[in-house]
């Protein structure tokens, strides 16, 4: 069984997570690092995929930084998003070639990692052809954006947890406008907690990829970044 680093990165702003996640890509994609799994929650952000534009956008950018919001473009495939506060946050750095993983299979997987996620907590979670993501008859709950350059991956899921606000009122998402979008908590009449829904997430992630998960405490994550000159 091939073995994957977890970094647990806790609540994190979006900008320095982005600017890591593209340096331990470029290390993987040099086999200079193991295969990794970010997981963490993000402050309130938009991001905006390679089909997204301003457009996307239902409040002005300028008054979303006033609020707090910032907003980036980014390479993932995709059109608008948010992450926010409750909302769960899983980027793999995997190399697809070593996991024999074709680029369907491995959205496939992310998708199954948050059905099987819900499926702990009692929602029952599925797939729509032509619509990636996790859907409950509420309205979308999982959210996918994935770029895979020389075979390693980059960006990944986010799984509505107890999003307050929910910040996707403020854009099309994912370029369906009207599209309901729900957390667990509208689910379930309760919200899971957030460090129970990514112990669970973390689990279905091994089974789904086979691989074994090494976790990094926070000091360990520390140490772990500034060594390998990511800090």
């Amino acid at each position: 069984m091939r073995s994957c680093l977890v970094l647990r990165l806790g609540r994190v702003p979006y900008g320095p997570v982005l600017a890591l996640q593209r340096r331990l890509h470029q290390a993987r994609r040099a086999q200079l690092l193991p295969d990794l799994l970010l997981a963490l929650e993000h402050e309130p952000v938009i991001t905006l995929g390679r089909d997204g534009s301003a457009q996307d956008l239902l409040l002005p950018e300028a008054e979303l930084r006033r609020s707090g919001v910032e907003v980036f473009a980014v390479e993932r495939g995709g059109a608008a998003t948010y992450h926010g506060p409750g909302q769960l946050v899983l980027y793999p750095i995997l190399d697809l070639r070593a996991l024999g993983m074709s680029l369907r299979g491995y959205v496939w997987a992310l998708e199954e990692v948050m059905i099987r996620t819900g499926r702990a907590f009692g929602a029952e979670l599925f797939r729509r052809p032509g619509l990636p993501g996790a859907w409950h008859p509420q309205g979308k709950v999982g959210f996918l954006g994935v770029y895979v350059r020389g075979w390693v991956t980059l960006h990944g899921l986010a799984l509505n947890v107890d999003l307050r606000p929910n910040g996707f009122a403020w854009i099309v998402p994912c370029g369906m406008p009207g599209a309901p979008v729900v957390s667990l908590r509208e689910i379930l009449g309760r919200a899971p907690a957030l460090p129970e829904v990514e112990k669970a997430a973390l689990q279905a992630f091994a089974e789904v990829f086979g691989v074994a998960l090494t976790e990094l405490s926070g000091a360990e994550v520390r140490s772990w970044l500034s060594r390998n000159g990511l800090g």
